[in-house]
């Protein structure tokens, strides 16, 4: 979403009118380029398999000369858009009061700049009001109403985010959690729906410069407020424009504590390729599970995923146990690739 310098006075004004404090126009602009060698990359879209649709749309956006965050965010519309995509934005699975509160966060290589939302209701777009957050205000990330009310203050338009299928998996749930309720059983269908599905998209283009951005609903049925990693820096995404970047999908309280896409970078500035990297910061991320959460042979109760791109354009996924795929567009298309893993599922 970008906006002309008159339309940035007037939102200017309407987010002062709501408490919010705009960034200054100079503050757009990227530094200025060291003198030498242009560097040379190649052009490359890493994403969490749901972003199969999206890593094209954002590969075909960024070799026509799009800013690759502004192109990796176009991905991952394609899926907050999709009420038939349960796990991010329209049609998410809601929390625990049958409330849908979305959470993205991303980042800009070129220009060192980050945005994050947290529990914001209505608003199907979390990446897009995640990046006014970033090109609009001097924060990083706002959070519940604050977030709402600076969402409409940019004049992102308010829906009902909670469709019918959604809705009656969340009446579905609900009338299981007590046999003595007042809530009538469903008894046509015993699984319940249950789903930590995120979407994160990592972007490269040919200069080396890098954008990055996660985007989820969060886990559903969750107690209202419940954050996981995908809006926080450095857990659900991480870029820097001198290295790579680095995201995750899964569960979002294990990586929170090993600040999971940071690690990955940090592993690959150290000189480890992008799958290395990703099975690098899962290890670490074993080291740091509580034993609750340990089944049988002391194994992980449940999975995590890392994707990874280098400036050059290299990349690598790996997830807790094997059978994971990621997607990926590249010269050679767009295609799902075998994630490395720790553990044989």
């Amino acid at each position: 979403m970008s906006w002309s310098r008159r339309e940035f006075l007037e939102r200017s004004a309407a987010l002062s009118a709501a408490g919010f404090l705009p960034r200054l126009p100079g503050a757009w602009e990227a530094p200025a380029p060291v003198a030498g060698t242009p560097f040379r990359g190649r052009p490359c879209v890493v994403s969490s398999s749901n972003g199969i649709r999206g890593v094209q749309v954002a590969y075909d956006r960024m070799v026509a000369g799009e800013d690759p965050l502004d192109a990796a965010i176009a991905g991952v519309n394609i899926q907050e858009l999709d009420p038939d995509d349960q796990s991010v934005g329209l049609g998410g699975l809601p929390n625990e009061e049958g409330v849908v509160q979305l959470d993205a966060s991303c980042m800009h290589g070129p220009t060192r700049r980050a945005g994050a939302v947290a529990c914001l209701e209505g608003i199907a777009t979390p990446s897009l009001v995640a990046k006014a957050v970033m090109d609009y205000t001097d924060h990083v990330m706002l959070v519940g109403e604050g977030a709402g009310r600076f969402a409409r203050a940019m004049g992102f338009k308010e829906q009902n985010l909670l469709t019918d299928k959604s809705r009656q998996d969340w009446m579905r749930w609900k009338s299981r959690l007590n046999p003595n309720d007042a809530w009538l059983d469903h008894s046509d269908d015993i699984r319940i729906k249950f789903t930590t599905g995120t979407i994160n998209m990592n972007a490269v283009n040919a200069a080396g410069d890098i954008g990055s951005v996660t985007t989820t609903s969060g886990m559903a049925w969750k107690v209202p407020g419940r954050i996981g990693d995908s809006p926080i820096v450095g857990a659900g995404q991480y870029c820097d424009n001198t290295v790579g970047a680095a995201g995750s999908t899964g569960r979002g309280e294990a990586n929170i504590k090993t600040c999971g896409a940071f690690l990955v970078v940090e592993f690959m500035r150290q000189g480890a390729p992008p799958q290395q990297a990703c099975l690098k910061a899962l290890e670490r991320v074993v080291a740091m599970t509580e034993a609750r959460l340990l089944g049988p042979g002391g194994r992980q109760r449940f999975d995590l995923e890392f994707y990874a791109v280098t400036k050059a354009g290299d990349f690598g996924g790996a997830t807790l146990y094997s059978g994971g795929r990621f997607a990926v567009c590249d010269e050679r298309g767009a295609r799902l690739e075998a994630a490395a893993s720790l553990f044989r599922r």
